[in-house]
């Protein structure tokens, strides 16, 4: 086993570093394609440095010790493009290859440290930041930063109910207990396309409801029914958790079942009809000319909230977005006047149409399996879990 002579980061220090903005270079050596894909960002710019591992390594022969052979590809190939006034920092796919270049660039004078568990480590990393607290409830924000996700759990009088959760439940049991509660309640506000839900999963092993609009309980490509035990949701419905209320919201679009939670009349988890810089694709279900005017329709009628209302997306596009502290957010009278998408809504329908179908980006052919296994199914095991979530999100339409 390899014996660390460098220091290493878990995807929190990194996260950590990126935020305020320290000074740091990557140096990723996977293969381009995959480096295309995604790569370590964050919410300020960071130079980085992509060389193929394959490329970078001088191996004379098979015995030869690898980091030595390291050491000879960064002098012959990058020694004069890597700083020496800030650490590096070595990312490969799961955090082993990139072990062996930390520590050649430890050999040669470098500030530099490995990525533990690598892009699969920084994929899977979560972390969580209140968005509200008072006396009678506290919202959480989940953030996915790799793939721009976002869930939310509400806590109020020692019971929690958890709002868009991704595969990765650990981080909800962990949230609510150190909140001192139970979790009592799951709810996705439409069947992702981008992301493997944890609802179901959530709500099978604590045995509580799992609610999703019907709507959505059919996969729009296939026309088969879900197979995975729901609760539906109505529009108007109202829950009420410990010392507050949850409202349901019905805007189809992005998806015919697309619901928003109103929570305490101020904050709204509105799913992916609306970002923080865009608004919702419509072509995710095939059927965009028949989906956009659902989804016009729709952004009116949220329009109507007052402008004080906190929006709280289930993604992002850039981690600029986020504020100081990590937490996606905006008032709707901000968004009102900064959104492109909804700025469009004035023109009209038909201006509103062209606009939206015109910014299409391309169709993930993932997003139709990944439909397929969040409605039950289809059933990917954990390495395909992991390839089907690959790189970033793509949920809004293009600015």
């Amino acid at each position: 086993m390899l014996k660390r002579a460098t220091p290493a980061a878990n995807p929190q220090e990194v996260w950590e570093r990126l935020l305020r903005d320290e000074p740091m270079f990557i140096l990723d050596v996977r293969n381009r394609d995959e480096f295309e894909t995604w790569r370590v960002e964050g919410p300020h710019p960071v130079p980085t440095l992509n060389v193929p591992y394959f490329e970078l390594l001088d191996l004379e022969d098979e015995d030869e010790d690898v980091t030595e052979a390291v050491v000879r590809g960064v002098q012959a190939q990058i020694k004069d493009q890597l700083p020496g006034d800030r650490p590096i920092l070595a990312v490969c796919a799961e955090g082993h290859t990139s072990d062996y270049v930390a520590e050649g660039l430890h050999r040669l004078g470098f500030d530099a440290m490995n990525m533990e568990g690598g892009m699969e480590g920084w994929g899977n990393f979560y972390y969580s930041r209140p968005v509200e607290q008072n006396e009678r409830y506290s919202l959480f924000q989940v953030v996915r930063p790799a793939r721009g996700c976002v869930s939310h759990v509400l806590v109020s009088d020692g019971r929690a109910a958890v709002f868009d959760p991704a595969r990765h439940i650990g981080q909800y049991d962990q949230l609510a207990a150190d909140a001192g509660a139970t979790i009592e309640r799951v709810l996705d506000t439409h069947l992702h396309a981008d992301h493997l839900s944890g609802g179901p999963e959530l709500s099978e092993r604590d045995h509580v409801p799992y609610h999703l609009h019907p709507y959505d309980a059919i996969h729009p490509m296939d026309m088969l029914p879900a197979r995975i035990p729901y609760r539906p949701l109505e529009s108007e419905q109202t829950f009420t958790l410990g010392r507050t209320d949850i409202k349901v919201l019905h805007y189809p679009g992005h998806t015919l079942g697309m619901v928003a939670f109103l929570i305490d009349g101020r904050f709204l988890l509105n799913g992916d009809s609306l970002f923080l810089e865009s608004i919702a694709r419509p072509d995710l279900g095939g059927k965009a000319d028949t989906w956009t005017p659902l989804l016009y329709a729709s952004l009116k009628r949220m329009e109507e909230l007052p402008d004080e209302t906190v929006v709280l997306p289930a993604h992002f596009s850039e981690l600029s977005t986020g504020d100081e502290n990590g937490i996606y957010r905006a008032s709707l009278g901000d968004l009102k006047q900064h959104n492109p998408g909804l700025r469009k809504l004035a023109e009209g329908e038909a201006a509103f149409r062209d606009y939206v179908l015109a910014s299409l980006p391309e169709f993930p052919e993932a997003y139709v399996e990944i439909k397929r296994a969040n409605a039950g199914l289809a059933s990917p095991d954990a390495r395909k879990a992991q390839e089907l979530e690959l790189g970033k999100n793509i949920c809004a339409v293009g600015k």
